[in-house]
């Protein structure tokens, strides 16, 4: 077909509109090719070159802004090495424009194509190309067969070159169905990875009640499976970011990251649009963006700088949100130019991530008022210990790992009216508020029925039954207490009672450990009258009597005694230690705490 339109119509220096179609180039996108030989392609060009008897012969696919080949044959240097050229040097783009073949018997006396630069740099003269299209009847380029000279084609030659343009678009429909199949296999993997990720946020959150920590596993939670690096903010109470976390999927940009992150707290502008969702609760999606977007809301130069460094070609930004609905902070994805854009599908899955963090966070902060609550309780309950010539006093208390500060454990001293001094240890069931307060209950009982008595530890306990009964309290509490006299010839006279607690220790000055074991007795509170029993040691100088609760033995993966035996172990030898040193040495021997601790040492002088 030859080209008879007015030379007004045609005549035009910009690319024809057809170019820039969407939907064309997503097509052309899709087949996966460039400006790289391709051998199907290139077996099409030997093809067109050997049976039309051409010395140059191409497969040529136009885009918005050039044309390229994955087949050709004969091109002049330096395009046979380029494999493209821009579109100043273009006769398939008017394929592409006027949708049908374009048949040239000498260019030079054509209106539409006469100034190419095609003419004088490739030498075309004579040009036949018939379009290449995909399933839907877009066209992507031209199959085309090129000579130096006029030529007039015949029509046999037009008709093979159509049979090998049919040929060539069922390939590049194969390529398109390939990638199209690649693409979905893709999207199914992203989306089991999504899946993955959402199965398992709520699971990291729960791992922890410290909002710091939760924040960070859900950084690296999301990167780099939903982006190449992310913000996760807290916002104050001004609406600014409070705390800022931030993951990058190459560690070696953990600084530039964490630079950003703490810039980023004073650093934002109200045109930010991450204090957009903050202010306004509602998500942002920049499928296209630069550093440049940085810098619009930042009042810090040095931000969009490092978001180059980054790497920022897309984001989107989701608030943080609590049962209620108040925003709490937001989370910001960014991918890099080399990643894919984000999308509404992207969208919605960091829209359910905010939902499930703000839950975790809205729990973390109620744990924070409980465990604020509970420690103030708690350390209201725990005495100051007694200061006494003849004896150093040191204690600790331990709540069990990821607990409210507050339990049933309890330690108390405090010195009678005759030099004595009283030292109690006990362990009330439960590890929470209720709990607590039943054993500052029994401690206050402890206190008010041993105080001013010369009574021996055993009746103390008994009375201390008695009391528990009459007054129908609901305890059922172990208990270790201890009277120690005043030293005579350098030794402290110790009796000691116990109420189904674990056995005291004492580490003697000559670093040998004794077990004050005896008959088991009851727990305290029981409903039937117990009968208690008072036994005694002695305490000399250098002597240090312990007492404990089960927390400090007690395992599920081993007995109390074996506990027992290896407590007794550690502690031989730890005679000239000092006693806070002890204690600490004791508590951190405990690797998994399973239950709350509580330690009184007691050494003689």
């Amino acid at each position: 077909m030859t080209d008879g339109s007015p030379a007004s119509a045609r005549r035009s220096t910009a690319p024809p509109g057809a170019l820039g179609d969407a939907a064309r180039l997503r097509a052309l996108a899709d087949t996966g090719l460039d400006a790289t030989p391709d051998e199907a392609f290139d077996r099409f060009a030997r093809l067109v070159s050997d049976l039309l008897e051409v010395p140059v012969a191409l497969v040529s696919l136009v885009s918005a802004d050039r044309q390229f080949f994955p087949g050709a044959v004969g091109l002049p240097e330096p395009w046979s090495q380029r494999r493209q050229t821009p579109l100043s040097h273009s006769f398939c783009q008017h394929v592409v424009d006027i949708e049908v073949p374009m048949v040239l018997p000498d260019a030079r006396l054509y209106p539409r194509v006469r100034e190419n630069l095609a003419i004088d740099d490739l030498g075309v003269v004579a040009y036949a190309g018939m379009p290449l299209t995909d399933l839907s009847g877009r066209v992507l380029g031209s199959l085309c067969a090129i000579d130096n000279k006029p030529r007039a084609w015949t029509a046999r030659q037009l008709r093979t070159l159509s049979d090998l343009a049919a040929a060539c678009s069922s390939e590049l429909r194969l390529r398109i169905a390939l990638d199209g199949a690649q693409e979905a296999r893709r999207r199914v993997v992203q989306a089991h990875e999504r899946l993955e990720l959402l199965a398992g946020v709520s699971e990291t959150l729960a791992g922890t009640l410290d909002v710091g920590t939760s924040l960070r596993r859900l950084a690296d939670a999301m990167v780099p499976v939903l982006a190449d690096w992310c913000l996760l903010i807290l916002a104050g109470p001004t609406g600014q970011p409070r705390e800022v976390v931030a993951a990058h999927q190459d560690q070696a940009r953990t600084p530039d990251v964490d630079r950003f992150a703490a810039l980023l707290r004073t650093g934002l502008n109200q045109e930010s649009a991450i204090r957009a969702v903050l202010r306004t609760g509602q998500p942002r999606l920049g499928g296209v963006a630069s550093p440049a977007d940085v810098a619009r809301g930042t009042t810090d130069p040095e931000l969009p700088v490092i978001a180059e460094r980054l790497g920022l070609a897309s984001y989107l930004s989701v608030p943080v949100r609590a049962a209620g609905g108040t925003v709490l902070g937001a989370i910001t994805l960014v991918n890099s130019p080399g990643r894919q854009q984000f999308d509404d599908r992207d969208l919605l899955t960091a829209v359910d991530i905010g939902r499930r963090a703000g839950q975790a966070i809205g729990n973390s902060s109620m744990y924070g008022e409980q465990r604020h609550v509970a420690e103030v309780l708690q350390h209201s309950m725990l005495p100051r210990l007694p200061l006494v010539p003849e004896l150093e006093l040191a204690a600790r208390y331990q709540p069990a790992a990821d607990r409210v500060e507050v339990g049933g454990d309890w330690y108390d001293a405090f010195v009678q009216p005759d030099g004595d001094v009283i030292v109690a240890i006990g362990d009330v069931a439960g590890h929470d508020i209720e709990a607590a307060a039943t054993m500052g209950q029994l401690r206050n009982l402890v206190r008010g029925n041993a105080f001013g008595r010369p009574d021996q530890v055993g009746a103390l306990m008994s009375h201390l039954d008695g009391a528990i009964r009459g007054l129908r309290l609901p305890i059922a509490a172990t208990a270790t207490l201890v009277r120690i006299g005043p030293a005579r010839s350098e030794v402290h006279e110790v009796t000691w009672c116990n109420a189904g607690h674990p056995p005291a220790l004492v580490v003697r000055a000559d670093g040998s450990v004794d077990v004050l074991e005896a008959t088991p007795e009851p727990l305290l509170g029981l409903a039937r009258p117990t009968p208690r029993t008072s036994h005694s040691t002695s305490l000399a100088a250098g002597d240090t009597l312990l007492l404990y609760t089960d927390g400090l033995i007690e395992r599920r993966d081993r007995s109390i005694d074996d506990g027992l035996a290896e407590l007794v172990g550690r502690l031989a030898g730890t005679d000239t230690m000092p006693l806070d040193e002890l204690c600490d040495l004791l508590l951190a021997s405990i690797h998994h705490r399973e239950d709350d601790t509580a330690l009184l040492a007691v050494r003689a002088r």
